[in-house]
């Protein structure tokens, strides 16, 4: 049986997006030691700049050059920058975190201390854009790889799933110290399941009539805002724990993306 191809990204991004959900409700009702979140989360660093340096830059490279690919790079990785240091005045800036770091973060909003916030909010809608600025880039990904030739990248589908699954599990371990209830942990990262096959499907059938400029323009933008993504919330939760470790978890987590991405050619 055929499927539509705007449904077999849909597919894709669906299957990458339910590690969220699952990690998340690995993190939230099972007791995994700090060291083994921030291992993960290294590793998942890894797998995700391999992605991006092999899969995303060099595909756009191809179709649209330097220009289209540099300006979409930069003006993701400011896009998701500006997003970020917004959500951080409402008090987002530790959605990642596994430690205490939400739970403060929490308090001081609800204290109104945050100086985007008064006295009685609460950030639970800032979490929730968040998980979502997070997980779109990375979805709109796999619809993109199917442009090409109407198949999807498995290499990137296992390594966005690699990386989702301990996304999910460090957040949601967090959010429970910070006293977040399971029916709201569950329902957001199922909801960010659902946003992030709906983002695939958008993401081949939007840009399927489109230039190849812009294309590749938009995968460098994916690419941007997924390592400024890594940059300022993976890499530190994993420094925070696993320290010295960290490079070397992450180099692993890159060779494992890096021999997939040479198996799928």
């Amino acid at each position: 049986m055929n499927f539509p191809t705007w449904a077999v990204a849909g597919f894709w991004g669906l299957v990458s997006g339910s590690a969220l959900l699952v990690g998340a409700a690995i993190g939230y009702f099972l007791k995994v030691p700090q060291r083994l979140v921030a291992a993960i989360m290294a590793f998942g660093s890894g797998v995700l700049i391999s992605t991006l340096s092999l899969e995303l830059m060099e595909e756009a490279y191809k179709k649209g050059g330097f220009d289209a690919t540099a300006i979409g790079f930069v003006g993701g990785a400011a896009a998701y920058t500006f997003a970020n240091w917004l959500l951080a005045r409402y008090g987002a800036k530790h959605r990642k975190r596994s430690g205490d770091q939400q739970k403060e973060e929490r308090t001081a909003v609800q204290s109104g201390q945050k100086e985007a916030t008064d006295t009685g909010d609460d950030n639970g809608m800032a979490l929730a854009i968040g998980a979502l600025l997070d997980g779109i880039p990375e979805s709109i990904v796999i619809g993109l790889s199917m442009l090409a030739g109407g198949a999807v990248s498995m290499v990137a589908v296992v390594a966005i799933f690699l990386s989702n699954l301990p996304e999910g599990l460090s957040s949601a371990a967090g959010m429970k110290k910070a006293g977040r209830t399971p029916q709201y942990v569950l329902l957001l990262w199922a909801g960010i399941m659902v946003i992030s096959g709906v983002s695939s499907l958008l993401g081949y059938t939007i840009f399927s009539g489109f230039s190849a400029n812009v294309v590749a323009a938009t995968m460098a933008v994916s690419a941007g805002a997924v390592l400024a993504m890594i940059a300022d919330t993976m890499i530190p939760e994993a420094f925070e724990v696993a320290h010295n470790f960290t490079g070397l978890i992450t180099v692993l987590g890159f060779l494992v993306s890096f021999v997939l991405s040479k198996l799928g050619s």
